[in-house]
């Protein structure tokens, strides 16, 4: 990705130039800013659209038939345009951030070059005019383009000073656009890396998702426990630095590559991979003859992913199903030798929605214990085809799936509660094991027995 030019108004769509004309017409500049801007120096499709103006807010709004005051006290209204949303904000320069994460105050500019000064870094820091098709680059965004470089604009510690998020930003446009942190900037990660602790878990959440959802993320993952900021976001992860357990790698190299092997486009299961053996470094045991073993590591794993995830604030179905994976992982498959039972239980353990997540887990956990290029185990191909015979003969695997219910056992004269559920879950097992016993007579039967005889025997 060595791409590098200047932008011009023919790489912009044409609604946006009808959009500046609004401004134009009435005396004002309009530039095209941002990521838009670094997307087409880098060959890219602009993707959304930010706008600077000399325009006010106040007069923004009257350009325009529909506007929201996203952020009006600085100097931020969305328009809606053409079927488009287009954030516009007024030339500004901020004053201090006393908060470490937003300008105690902003103070309108005339001129873009004083907006670009308040930019994170110099690829974030371009202009596209789009009423006369200048293009304004005052701290050398496209050389660094061009370099691929991650660089601040100015000093990176007053930078860092100014939101402590911008260290997370630097590393994930470093991972995401496989750039190299500029020297300076670099240090500068180290030394600032306590400003991520006033940093919100939300802000910290959305850059790691952006992060993970790279190509490949591990150089950064490293760079990350290398400069001291893993132990403020991730201190759990960054345990596992230096530790065994992880085949050819050390501990947190083996969890880098089992996320790497896993779809960028699924963050839910980088995370799982990211994750699957934290629990290792506390439950690592040595026996008489020296081995070393990680009994439980897999539910120790699962409970530390819950938390770390729900302190990140990721949503709860991603929570659950990141440690409800990790959870599972360690189940074990005889090709000839495993039963249809046995197999139906992993199945209905896992759910049928995300057996094929576990299969692909496993298979990026084997995938990244070695430094050597492997074929997967014949084994998980064996146990997929496996699952898919038993899947297609569509036999009851959960409790939903049973031909009696709770009203049913209601009219037996069980009541309702915590023996009706013993009971259910007992006819699902009975089930897993022989599916022709899901006959709603046969498990009557059954259920009847299972109260009168085990639950309350000799009443």
């Amino acid at each position: 990705m060595g791409f590098s030019r200047k932008a011009t108004i023919n790489d912009v769509p044409p609604f946006l130039c009808e959009f500046a004309e609004r401004f134009s017409r009435s005396g004002y500049r309009c530039f095209l800013v941002g990521g838009a801007v670094r997307n087409i120096v880098l060959g890219k499709p602009p993707g959304d659209f930010d706008v600077a103006t000399d325009a006010s807010p106040e007069v923004v709004r009257t350009l325009f038939r529909r506007t929201i005051p996203t952020g009006i006290d600085h100097g931020t209204v969305t328009v809606l345009f053409r079927k488009h949303q287009i954030e516009v904000t007024t030339f500004r320069v901020d004053e201090s951030y006393s908060d470490g994460r937003r300008p105690d105050s902003v103070s309108f500019a005339s001129e873009i070059e004083e907006d670009l000064s308040r930019r994170d870094f110099t690829i974030n820091a371009m202009a596209l005019n789009l009423v006369d098709g200048s293009f304004v680059d005052p701290y050398g965004g496209t050389d660094d383009i061009r370099r691929r470089l991650i660089r601040t604009v100015g000093h990176p510690h007053h930078r860092f000073h100014e939101d402590g998020l911008r260290l997370l930003r630097a590393l994930r446009f470093s991972a995401v656009l496989e750039f190299e942190i500029e020297g300076d900037t670099e240090n500068a990660l180290s030394i600032e890396r306590e400003r991520l602790s006033a940093v919100s878990a939300e802000r910290i959440r959305d850059e790691l998702e952006k992060l993970l959802g790279a190509e490949r993320p591990g150089r950064v993952l490293r760079k990350m426990g290398e400069t001291g900021i893993l132990s403020i976001i991730l201190p759990e992860l960054d345990e596992c630095r230096g530790e065994p357990g992880g085949g050819d790698y050390d501990l947190f190299g083996h969890l880098v590559a089992t996320c790497e092997a896993l779809p960028a486009k699924r963050i839910d299961l980088r995370l799982a991979g990211l994750l699957h053996d934290i629990g290792k470094v506390r439950c690592r045991s040595r026996s008489e003859d020296g081995s070393v073993h990680y009994h439980d590591h897999d539910r120790v794993g699962a409970e530390l992913a819950e938390r770390i995830t729900r302190r990140l604030k990721f949503p709860n179905r991603t929570i659950e199903h990141v440690s409800h994976l990790i959870r599972l992982h360690m189940f074990g498959y005889e090709p000839g030798s495993t039963k249809d039972s046995a197999v139906r239980r992993l199945i209905a353990r896992a759910g049928r929605e995300s057996f094929s997540d576990l299969l692909a887990l496993r298979r990026a956990d084997i995938a990244g214990k070695t430094t050597a290029r492997i074929r997967y185990p014949r084994n998980l191909d064996e146990l997929e085809a496996h699952a898919e015979r038993v899947l297609a003969e569509d036999h009851a695997l959960t409790i939903r799936d049973l031909r009696i219910n709770g009203n049913d056992l209601a009219e037996l004269g069980i009541p309702r509660g915590p023996d009706m559920g013993i009971i259910l879950r007992e006819l699902l097992e009975t089930v897993l094991d022989d599916p022709t016993q899901n006959e709603a007579q046969t498990l009557r039967t059954i259920a009847a027995r299972i109260y009168r005889q085990r639950l309350h025997p000799g009443e």
